[in-house]
């Protein structure tokens, strides 16, 4: 295992196209919810602990091993936002087509023939962990980190937020982070003698709804 993978994969300049999305932030902006460091901490909480949980658990029982076909499924059975769906495919896809150049791999290779519009992206997040030799934890870390710092980054560009109080916001959310990372990563443990079922289920129900408003927007700065 290189750890240091870990970093190239988080790391916000990897060609995975998160940048076009901003975590239900910009809906959040235009709604009120998010004016400030104050709010967009709240939101990113909000996120980490519901959307950020069972994203974290669904890569990191990819990177376990667990079939990434039923994980798919299971991704799809906790998405209620059709929108929300197309924008996790439409990531994954992305982030296999930087991956398979970055870290060459058979199982990589067959998630892409299997889902040739894209499997949900925290199941090729996991897969990609896997490939690159990181295990649950790190993958579990990875896309619990992605769920705070996508919305943190869209906030500055949204609002013109300091980048500043945007990381600090990053950095106070850390001990929490270590929480659902850790959590996330003994639901995927689970998840191979109990199945799919033993993934957390947590809901945001308000992220669901304001990603189908924000879909239909005639003008958007970011896909989702």
């Amino acid at each position: 295992m290189s750890r240091a993978a870990l970093l190239v994969l988080a790391d916000g300049r990897f060609p995975a196209g998160g940048h076009a999305h901003s975590g239900g932030a910009e809906a959040a902006v235009k709604a009120g919810r998010i004016s400030g460091a104050a709010s967009l901490e709240d939101f990113c909480r909000g996120r980490l602990n519901t959307a950020g949980l069972v994203s974290a658990a669904l890569a990191a029982a990819a990177a376990l091993g667990v079939d990434p076909a039923l994980l798919d499924s299971a991704a799809d059975a906790r998405t209620p936002s059709p929108a929300l769906r197309v924008a996790a495919r439409r990531l994954g896809r992305q982030l296999m087509r930087a991956a398979r150049a970055t870290w060459p791999s058979g199982e990589l290779d067959a998630l892409a023939r299997a889902f040739p519009k894209g499997a949900h992206q925290p199941v090729v997040l996991g897969l990609v962990a896997r490939a690159a030799g990181l295990g649950p934890e790190d993958a579990a870390y990875c896309s619990a980190y992605e769920s705070v710092s996508g919305p943190a980054t869209a906030t500055v560009r949204l609002l013109s937020l300091d980048p500043f109080d945007a990381t600090g916001v990053l950095a106070r959310l850390a001990p929490e982070l270590d929480v659902v990372a850790r959590a996330a990563a003994d639901a995927a443990r689970n998840v191979v003698d109990a199945g799919v079922d033993a993934l957390p289920s947590a809901s945001a129900p308000l992220l669901e709804i304001s990603a189908e408003a924000h879909a239909a927007w005639g003008v958007r700065l970011f896909a989702s």
